[in-house]
């Protein structure tokens, strides 16, 4: 496509803030389209988050049990978090990991990267698959997890299946299964 044929076909949008907080801005959008048709929707812009799926040595994967009050469903989640201002994406996973597990990866590497809601909000999402494992404490975040456990990686389709969890553990289950050619 020519830079002329998209410079006529990109749509022109000035936001207006409605609230902020410490990961999170909304805003409402006033958009004109090409064609010069208008519209507002609401934007919600989100700091970077981080997931892992840590993988044990028999292709497990350690999952935590969690209340999500927005939707008010307990399920089963990858550890992860927001990225800390300059932080390292692969020091993220780790740290996160380590914090809501008691289990540290020293071998993390990038699965995935995608953008969970494209048109309603910028949330940038990174999975990284967290392998050889250390044990540094057995104590898990109460504030993240009612538990933890392990779970086989090759049943990855019937844990999403049988729990309502966010898009960051199903494409995360999904892509680490691939990467590790377990089918």
């Amino acid at each position: 496509m020519t830079e002329d044929a998209t410079e006529r076909t990109r749509w022109v949008v000035r936001e207006d803030p409605i609230h902020s907080s410490k990961h999170t801005r909304l805003a409402i959008a006033h958009v004109t389209l090409p064609d010069g048709v208008q519209f507002e929707q609401p934007v919600l812009r989100v700091t970077p988050a981080v997931m892992c799926v840590v993988v044990d040595a028999e292709k497990q994967v350690l999952m935590m049990r969690r209340h999500r009050f927005v939707m008010d469903a307990w399920v089963w989640e990858l550890p992860g978090g927001y990225i800390d201002d300059g932080e390292d994406l692969a020091d993220c996973a780790a740290r996160e990991a380590e914090e809501e597990t008691g289990w540290r990866p020293r071998a993390v590497e990038h699965l995935v990267s995608y953008q969970p809601m494209t048109g309603t909000a910028d949330a940038p999402q990174h999975v990284f698959l967290g392998t050889d494992l250390v044990q540094v404490h057995e104590d898990f975040d109460v504030n993240e997890a009612e538990s933890i456990s392990w779970f086989p990686l090759a049943d990855a389709a019937k844990l999403i299946a049988s729990s309502r969890m966010g898009s960051a553990s199903v494409i995360g289950l999904m892509a680490a299964r691939e990467r590790l050619g377990i089918h």
